[in-house]
């Protein structure tokens, strides 16, 4: 059996590759060549071409067939058309911005997508809602024009060792650098799906494993647990040792925490993971709190050049002064708020027993 990896060398690439050699198929991985990785054996091909030029794609696959292509990588609406006749099984990664409401959450009411989304919810149709939302949602709909029998996953964000753009680092990198303090939206309670790498590729792998449970649907992929950020950073701050005090200013005024948060509005963004473990039985290979400490000491072990490529896609510009002149101004409000007395303090509900909450009816229970 043959199988044709577009792209490869990114997170996920490795486990995919490796994952189906355990399989029994000789491997080909066709990529730009910039970016070769160690976790790929000696015994794979390399095409180093271009994916995201259709001429070379199209020139690079004249006369070859595989029984597999997994397109990780490229114009995927090309590869798609061009792999057609060539692979008699298609898998394609895409993302959740072809959701709407996914990237402009203001394109619904109420604002923001339901709580989990499933795979059949809107997607983007006009673009003026979200112009490259909409072309994703066409970009899926020509896969299976072009390959009717063919598996879509939509990634989350992804994390884990060589993430081009390493959410993880905004926090990481204020550890290393002593910070006690990090500025969190809303006291952090905004849950965000992402998926460690190892995870993603796991699920791709289940789809190879079942074709006919797999063929012709579209799957959302993603760690089992989704953390708040509240929960990532606490994670990350016990993985190395150095706990960061949260510091929850209102959404408005938390600028710091924009390549945190990455979307204009503090609403969740969360996957339905029914289909994935209904289908294809998926479980997490390694657990989101495990991974997001592997992830944070892989980014210690290897930390983006201070103002390189990685911290430029991330936008975030560790201008520790101006935070600390956020906090201290939004610290100065706090003190001087005026106290308001209710002529009756509301309560928590009588459902409410926890601190703070409706008293025991007795002092002991048998």
């Amino acid at each position: 059996m043959r199988a044709l990896v577009i792209g490869g060398t990114g997170p996920t690439g490795p486990f995919i590759v490796n994952g189906l050699r355990e399989r029994g198929y000789v491997v080909s991985i066709l990529h730009r060549g910039s970016h070769e990785v160690p976790e790929i054996p000696g015994d794979v091909e390399h095409i180093h071409i271009d994916p995201w030029n259709p001429e070379a794609l199209s020139g690079a696959l004249k006369g070859r067939e595989f029984d597999l292509c997994i397109a990780a990588y490229g114009r995927l609406r090309s590869i798609a058309e061009i792999t057609a006749g060539r692979c008699a099984r298609f898998i394609s990664l895409g993302g959740g911005p072809s959701y709407l409401g996914y990237m402009n959450p203001s394109a619904l009411w109420p604002k923001g997508m339901v709580v989990p989304v499933p795979e059949n919810a809107r997607r983007v149709a006009d673009a003026r809602d979200d112009a490259k939302g909409m072309r994703i949602a066409q970009t899926e709909d020509a896969v299976f024009e072009f390959h009717p029998g063919a598996t879509h996953f939509r990634y989350p964000i992804v994390y884990g060792p060589r993430q081009p753009m390493p959410r993880e680092w905004s926090i990481v990198r204020r550890i290393l650098d002593g910070r006690s303090r990090i500025v969190l939206p809303d006291a952090g309670l905004t849950l965000c799906h992402c998926g460690y790498s190892e995870n993603l590729a796991h699920a791709v792998l289940l789809a190879v494993d079942k074709p006919e449970s797999s063929a012709g649907k579209i799957y959302n992929c993603g760690d089992s647990q989704v953390l708040t950020l509240a929960q990532t950073v606490e994670t990350i701050g016990e993985a190395l040792g150095h706990p960061l005090e949260i510091v929850s200013i209102p959404y408005a005024l938390a600028k710091p925490a924009r390549p945190l948060i990455m979307q204009p509005l503090s609403t969740h963004r969360v996957y339905d993971l029914t289909r994935l473990r209904a289908d294809l039985g998926y479980r997490d290979p390694v657990p989101a709190q495990e991974a997001l400490g592997i992830t944070a000491r892989w980014l210690v072990d290897h930390p983006p050049e201070r103002g390189g490529a990685e911290e430029v896609v991330l936008q975030d510009p560790f201008d520790y002064p101006a935070e600390d002149r956020l906090i201290e101004a939004w610290n100065s409000v706090l003190a001087n708020f005026p106290e308001i007395v209710f002529e009756r303090e509301p309560g928590y509900t009588l459902a409410y027993s926890g601190p703070g909450g409706r008293a025991p009816s007795a002092a002991n229970f048998e």
